[in-house]
């Protein structure tokens, strides 16, 4: 009997929650009559231990394939074997060899199985473990449309977990408030697409809706009518600008052929036959006389413009010339504005002139330019009265723009200021594609040489005048020595 609580005592000892067995020692002999007398009391817990060696039962266990030998832990319980012959008790003899085989392969069957299951119980916490961290790296994005549809979890993290004696919980919270979090987002995607074919099939739009649908297309109406209005406006304006142009353009040509009509009257017929023997008057001044040259000037990379001034203005000279062209209207400027010195622009660039032209007497004035380093010459009654370099180097004079005599341009051929206008005469107005040497302007300015610009000559057909400016006769020579 005895050594069937024994053999009782090393099952519990193998299949306690523990999972452990006791390490191995050196065997001890003991009467099996003292057997009971082993229980002593434990130093833990208050239970006792059976002292001895546990190293048999502790090698019967199976090792799971692939995995590693269990550590040698050490269990409350101490199997101390007893001999297997027991003498006879009062109760009847003990047990055989073969009920012991028996007991011994249960207990190692019981071994194994709890084995299994510690094997089995850790490889579920890893499954569980390495879902816990793919779960808490997907709450980051789910965590907004959880918290929510989902009540407060504090209901669900104070429930109680399920398992007990070291048993793992059947589903962390983590995973449970994540199916709560996707069940609720779920059922809310549901409610809304079956409300959705109600609110588009309605039967019959409600009376606010019939009213804004309504104000909707009346408010289409009157922007579409707007719109119309504006391009009508639009087309009257642009047609209006082009009539009134038109009317100021025959206003202009009739005024000119009226003071032409008065000039003959009172100086009687023209009769000059050179066609450079004429001069052109502005009397006032004003934004609306002016001379304009039919011919255009070609791509320059120098040139020469000479021509005859007689100032009388009480300020500034005003504006001689200006050539503009589409990108530029200062392309080539001469210009004396209030109290400003007389200046030469060449792509609105600057250079001053030290000309002396307000005695209001006739002058022969010539400016000369070049691109190669910008170098200039200004001259007047055929002396040369200043020079110098680095005006609009390496600049080229664009083609195709507009000649106006005595006004200065802001856009191409109008924009007149009347403050900048001149007031006075002018005549022999020439150019030339390249620099003249000094002798050939002293030569036009003596009368000695009756040279023509080889890019626009000074002609009585290629000259237009506008706003009540004047053709006149004019001897240079014969003016020049009156003055």
């Amino acid at each position: 009997m005895l050594a069937f609580l024994g053999a009782i005592i090393c099952i519990i000892a193998s299949v306690h929650p523990a999972g452990t067995a006791a390490p191995a020692a050196t065997a001890a002999t003991a009467d099996n009559d003292s057997a009971a007398a082993a229980l002593l009391p434990a130093a833990d817990k208050g239970l006792g231990a059976l002292h001895g060696p546990a190293e048999a039962l502790a090698s019967a266990g199976p090792r799971l394939p692939g995995g590693p030998p269990p550590p040698p832990l050490f269990s409350r319980f101490v199997c101390t074997p007893l001999s297997a012959e027991c003498p006879a008790t009062g109760t009847g003899t003990g047990p055989g060899p073969e009920e012991l085989l028996a007991l011994r392969s249960a207990a190692a069957q019981l071994r194994r199985t709890a084995l299994e299951q510690k094997e089995r119980i850790r490889m579920d916490q890893e499954t569980i473990r390495e879902l816990t961290g793919k779960l808490s790296r997907c709450e980051g994005g789910l965590r907004a449309p959880a918290a929510a549809a989902v009540p407060p979890a504090a209901g669900l993290r104070a429930a109680p977990r399920p398992g007990t004696m070291g048993h793992p919980p059947a589903e962390p919270p983590a995973v449970r408030e994540l199916e709560e979090a996707v069940r609720a987002l779920q059922d809310r995607i549901d409610r809304i697409e079956q409300e959705l074919p109600a609110r588009t099939n309605g039967s019959a739009p409600t009376a606010p809706a019939l009213a804004r649908d309504a104000l909707h297309t009346k408010m289409e109406q009157l922007e579409e009518q707007l719109l119309s209005k504006i391009l009508t406006l639009q087309k009257e304006r642009q047609a209006a600008n082009t009539d009134r142009n038109q009317h100021q353009h025959d206003i202009e040509k009739e005024l000119s052929s009226l003071q032409n009509r008065v000039t003959e009257l009172e100086h009687g017929p023209q009769g000059y036959s050179p066609p450079d023997a004429f001069k052109v008057t502005i009397p006032v001044q004003n934004n609306y006389m002016y001379a304009r040259m039919k011919k255009s000037l070609p791509e320059l990379y120098a040139f020469t413009i000479c021509m005859w001034l007689k100032s009388k203005a009480l300020g500034g000279l005003g504006t001689p010339f200006s050539y503009s062209v589409p990108s530029q209207s200062n392309e080539i400027v001469l210009l004396e504005w209030g109290t400003n010195p007389l200046e030469l622009l060449i792509n609105d660039k600057v250079a001053q002139l030290p000309l002396s032209l307000k005695d209001k007497a006739w002058h022969h004035v010539c400016v000369a330019w070049t691109t190669r380093d910008g170098k200039w010459s200004a001259y007047q009654d055929g002396e040369q009265r200043g020079a110098g370099e680095n005006l609009a180097s390496w600049h080229a004079i664009k083609p195709q723009g507009v000649i106006i005599l005595g006004q200065e341009q802001d856009t191409l051929g109008g924009r007149f200021d009347a403050t900048q206008a001149f007031v006075g005469e002018l005549a022999q107005f020439n150019v030339w594609d390249h620099m003249l040497a000094p002798a050939e302007i002293l030569a036009l300015a003596n009368c000695t040489s009756r040279l023509q610009g080889n890019v626009i000559q000074w002609d009585d057909q290629a000259v237009e005048v506008f706003g009540g400016a004047s053709k006149g006769s004019f001897a240079a020579c014969e003016e020049g020595r009156k003055a």
